[in-house]
C-alpha cells in the first residue's frame, strides 16, 4: 500500500488545483499580489513548527541549494500564481479548462530547461511531439479560429498562462534538487515563508499594503479556504509525492488536473469545449503523455 501513497498524493495534489481556479474567481476584485502575500503568509503560519524543526538543516544549504529555493519560491510561488491568477481574472473570454489546459506545457518547458541546464540531449522524436504539442495547445487557445478573428484578451489571458506553465515547470526542476537537501516539509514551509517575505515587500513598495483593509468577510473565507485546500497544503501534499517519484512519473499524475477542472468548468458553469479545442485537448495530453514516457526511458 506505501508505494501507491506518492502517486495518490500526486493525484490528490493535482485534484485540489482543479479546484483552484473556481476559488479564485471569488477573488476577481482583489489585486492577484494581494492574493498571493496573503496566502502564502498564512500558509507559511500554518507550517512554520516545520520551518523552526528543520532550520538546522537549512543552515547547512550551499549556495547552488539556495538559488534553488529562491527560483521556487520567487518564479513559482509569485511569478507563476501572479500570471495564473491574472489570467483567471479574464474568465469571462476564456474558458477556465483552457487556462488549466495550457499549464500543461509544465514539463515541456521543464524538459528544455534540463537540456540547457543540465545538457541534456533533445532528440528528434522530442522535437516533434513537441511542435505535435503546440498545436494542440493553439487549438485548446483558439479552436479554428484565423489569426485575424483572435480576441486581445484571449491572447493575454493565454500568454500569461504559459508564463505561469513555464515558471512552475522550471520550479519542478530546481524543487526536484531543493528535495535532494532538505525534507519536504522544510522545503514547503521554506518555499511559503521566502514567497510571502519577497510578495510582502513588493506590496509595500508598491504602497498596497493597506488594500487589506478592504477585504470583506467572504473574501477572507475564500483566502482561508485556499489555503488549507488548493494553496498550501496542495502544495505540502504534491512535495510529499514528488519527493518519492521521478519528476516524469508525477508529470503523468498530475494530468488529472486539467481532465477534473474541465468537468468542473461543464458542470458547475456549463461551459463544455468546441469539437477543435478538445480534438486539441487530446492531441496536447497525448503528445505530453508521450513526451514523458521518452524521458522515463530515457532515463530509466
Amino acid at each position: 500500500m506505501k508505494r501507491y501513497l506518492p502517486p495518490l498524493a500526486v493525484i490528490a495534489a493535482a485534484f485540489l488545483w482543479s479546484l483552484d481556479g473556481l476559488l479564485r474567481q471569488k477573488l476577481f476584485s482583489v489585486s492577484s499580489f494581494l492574493i498571493i502575500t496573503l496566502e502564502h503568509a498564512l500558509g507559511a503560519i500554518l507550517f512554520l513548527p516545520f520551518l523552526i524543526k528543520g532550520w538546522k538543516n537549512v543552515k547547512k544549504l550551499n549556495q547552488r541549494s539556495w538559488g534553488s529555493i529562491m527560483w521556487i519560491s520567487i518564479c513559482g510561488g509569485i511569478l507563476g500564481t501572479f500570471c495564473y491568477t491574472k489570467a483567471l481574472s479574464y474568465i469571462n473570454y476564456i474558458d477556465l479548462s483552457v487556462v488549466v489546459l495550457l499549464q500543461k506545457f509544465q514539463p515541456l518547458f521543464a524538459i528544455i530547461l534540463a537540456a540547457v541546464i543540465l545538457k541534456e540531449k533533445l532528440t528528434k522524436r522530442f522535437l516533434l511531439l513537441a511542435i505535435t504539442a503546440f498545436v494542440g495547445g493553439y487549438l485548446v487557445t483558439f479552436g479554428v479560429k484565423p489569426i485575424a478573428a483572435w480576441d486581445d484578451k484571449t491572447i493575454i489571458a493565454s500568454l500569461l498562462a504559459l508564463l505561469a506553465a513555464f515558471s512552475w515547470g522550471s520550479s519542478t526542476v530546481l524543487g526536484k534538487h531543493a528535495l535532494n537537501k532538505l525534507p519536504f516539509q522544510v522545503v514547503t514551509s521554506l518555499r511559503l515563508t521566502i514567497t510571502a517575505f519577497v510578495a510582502g515587500l513588493i506590496m509595500i513598495s508598491m504602497g498596497d499594503i493597506s488594500s487589506i483593509t478592504s477585504l470583506n468577510a467572504d473574501q477572507w473565507g475564500a483566502l482561508a479556504t485556499i489555503v488549507i485546500s488548493t494553496g498550501a497544503v496542495a502544495l505540502f501534499i504534491y512535495y510529499y509525492g514528488l519527493n518519492r517519484l521521478p519528476a516524469s512519473h508525477a508529470t503523468i499524475y498530475e494530468l488529472f488536473w486539467p481532465f477534473s477542472a474541465i468537468c468542473f468548468d461543464w458542470f458547475i458553469r456549463g461551459r463544455a469545449m468546441s469539437p477543435a479545442q478538445a480534438s486539441g485537448a487530446i492531441i496536447l495530453l497525448t503528445a505530453i503523455v508521450l513526451l514523458t514516457q521518452e524521458r522515463q526511458k530515457d532515463h530509466g
